[in-house]
């Protein structure tokens, strides 16, 4: 087979964070496919043929990629963010392993971006500075019991929680009872940060007591990030603090 894949991270929206290895493949590729909103972040140019689809169908989505690669296309599909952090890579690999088993012969690579949680971290300070995790609130893929599961059991571990997918219009309530649940484990002035659109020109960074997270505004667009029993802040004047979690644990 001549075509290939490259599951492309576009970072978190600014141009500067996106890595030259992916801004190369971007340029080598034949067809463009991924979600709406990260296609429109690729500029257009002739010869590059875009695909672009609906957030709910990321397996298809992928699938069409590698029936491209096998007809011959060089195929760049992208994902905001790092393609590996709850985006395409995986469905790519969900959409190898179930297709036709000679796409398996095709060269698939990943090329990583600078994923939210990340991004945000470097705006508000060091808070993954110990252990930390991600978790999704979306239910779409997987029971909300689960993601509750999950929740509570690193909470109880008290790590740093970074919360992606936190709310949509269909599941409005589903942060709010992440937070609820949070506040069962940590005291309630615990360092909570809201970052909105990280890189972008609307970026909104907001730090927050556990005890007020519970009332603010957030979107899709929103990473949530619940500190450990370490995380700390550093007060600045005028400005907002810096928040840090202590690699250090005492014994």
């Amino acid at each position: 087979m001549t075509g290939s894949v490259t599951v492309v991270g576009l970072g978190p929206g600014d141009p500067r964070y996106l890595t030259p290895a992916a801004a190369a493949a971007l340029d080598a590729a034949q067809d463009l496919v991924g979600y709406v909103p990260y296609v429109a972040r690729v500029p257009e140019r002739p010869g590059l043929v875009r695909h672009a689809s609906d957030n709910r169908v990321e397996v298809d989505r992928a699938r069409h990629a590698l029936e491209l690669a096998a007809a011959g296309r060089r195929v760049a599909v992208v994902s905001g963010g790092d393609p590996g952090v709850f985006a395409m890579a995986a469905a790519v690999f969900e959409a190898l392993e179930a297709g036709d088993p000679a796409w398996r012969a095709l060269p698939i690579t990943v090329e990583p971006g600078i994923t939210a949680m990340l991004a945000a971290a470097a705006r508000a300070g060091a808070p993954l500075g110990g252990d930390f995790c991600a978790i999704s609130l979306s239910d779409n893929l997987k029971p909300w019991e689960v993601i509750t599961a999950r929740l509570s059991a690193v909470l109880v571990a008290d790590l740093v929680v970074a919360l992606y997918n936190p709310i949509s219009r269909a599941r409005p309530w589903q942060l709010g009872a992440a937070l609820a649940l949070a506040a069962e484990h940590r005291a309630p002035d615990t360092p909570v940060i809201l970052a909105r659109a990280v890189g972008r020109p609307d970026e909104t960074i907001r730090v927050l007591p556990l005890a007020e997270a519970g009332a603010a505004e957030a979107d899709m667009a929103t990473l949530v990030m619940i500190g450990a029993s370490a995380t700390r802040l550093i007060p600045r004047e005028g400005q907002a603090p810096f928040v840090y979690t202590p690699r250090s644990v005492a014994r």
